[in-house]
């Protein structure tokens, strides 16, 4: 029943009710918390357009969408860019469907090129969307040991992280956002990929305080090789954002970072462990795949309004392999101060 539903605007009296909303709600996501909207406005500069579903002056819906504005990436509305989930939480499919359809009227007014919700799982549709992702993510439950967190790990995989822990390798969970940004921004541009700003690590971890975390490796030296910052939520830790230096291959530092992930996190009380999405096919995908964890394609959908095609934003899309040969070879210094300006149009 629809009746007495009205959609508005979130405004920030509602930001305690619409947490508590997400954190009852069964399909409720880290993604989906109005801390992103304090993240993205003040990191990315772009502009928030929560709408909220109410009935008798309680919430029955939410829909974190985000207004995204380049001359050369388009103008969308997403939920949520940066994010690897999204869309519509609701009470029912009648308010879920009312709240898309004002996600299309704000895009219509807007003038965007096409409104994009990054749904994790299918949904029955109304309106005009399509499926629009190459994406899978994949996940595990926690084992109650680190022997049988390990075992747990497939055969070939679960080898390179007993070698890693031959390594001589160290670790610390100590919140030092500034660390894992400088490991992380170099394991992105080798991947030809423009970096985040800096202000992005250091505003999760002040907006999310104890939800987000950081870990990073050190080799025999003391120097860092691996990193991660992690998302904790409800029982589920989410390595989210995570790479490694040159020496990390050699040293299997990144394996080591994760299997250790998964026993801070147990301890922790989590457990869940999900490995975040990947390009289907990609070095990424491979590579979690290597794990043995379950595997799920994500389901995006997006609504064309003035755009006439689906957008490619894909490294694998043809016009941008030029400037990702270029990026691999750019100085890192370089690369970071450069980096924001495009990345804030790729999440």
């Amino acid at each position: 029943m629809t009746q007495n539903l009205q959609i508005r605007k979130m405004n920030h009296q509602d930001m305690s009710a619409w947490d508590n909303y997400v954190d009852n709600h069964q399909d409720g996501t880290f993604f989906h918390l109005t801390g992103w909207y304090h993240v993205i406005k003040s990191v990315f500069k772009h502009k928030p357009q929560y709408l909220l579903a109410e009935q008798d002056g309680q919430i029955v819906g939410v829909l974190p969408l985000f207004e995204q504005k380049s001359n050369f990436f388009g103008h969308a509305l997403i939920s949520t860019p940066f994010c690897v989930y999204g869309g519509v939480l609701a009470d029912s499919d009648a308010v879920r469907h009312k709240l898309e359809k004002s996600a299309l009227e704000l895009g219509h007014s807007l003038k965007v090129d096409y409104v994009e919700l990054r749904d994790k799982d299918q949904r029955p549709s109304e309106g005009p969307w399509v499926s629009h992702c190459h994406h899978a993510t994949f996940s595990s439950i926690l084992n109650e040991t680190p022997d049988q967190i390990l075992t747990d790990i497939k055969r070939k995989q679960r080898a390179v992280v007993r070698h890693s822990l031959k390594n001589s390798l160290q670790w610390d969970n100590q919140d030092n956002t500034s660390i894992c940004y400088d490991v992380y921004s170099q394991s992105v541009r080798n991947l030809g990929t423009p970096v985040f700003n800096k202000k992005l690590f250091e505003s999760l971890k002040q907006t999310f305080g104890d939800r987000c975390e950081t870990l990073v490796i050190h080799d025999q030296e003391g120097t860092p090789v691996s990193s991660v910052l992690s998302f904790y939520y409800k029982d589920t830790v989410l390595p989210y954002y995570g790479g490694g230096t040159n020496d990390a291959r050699d040293l299997k530092s990144n394996d080591y970072m994760y299997y250790q992930l998964m026993c801070i996190a147990k301890d922790k009380g989590m457990t869940k462990f999900d490995f975040g999405r990947s390009k289907k096919d990609s070095g990424s995908y491979q590579y979690k795949k290597h794990w043995g964890m379950q595997e799920d394609s994500l389901n995006y959908r997006i609504a064309l309004i003035k755009a006439k095609d689906l957008p490619n934003l894909s490294p694998n899309n043809p016009k941008y392999k030029i400037l990702i040969g270029i990026w691999k070879k750019m100085p890192l210094k370089l690369s970071r101060q450069i980096g924001p300006q495009l990345s804030k149009y790729l999440g």
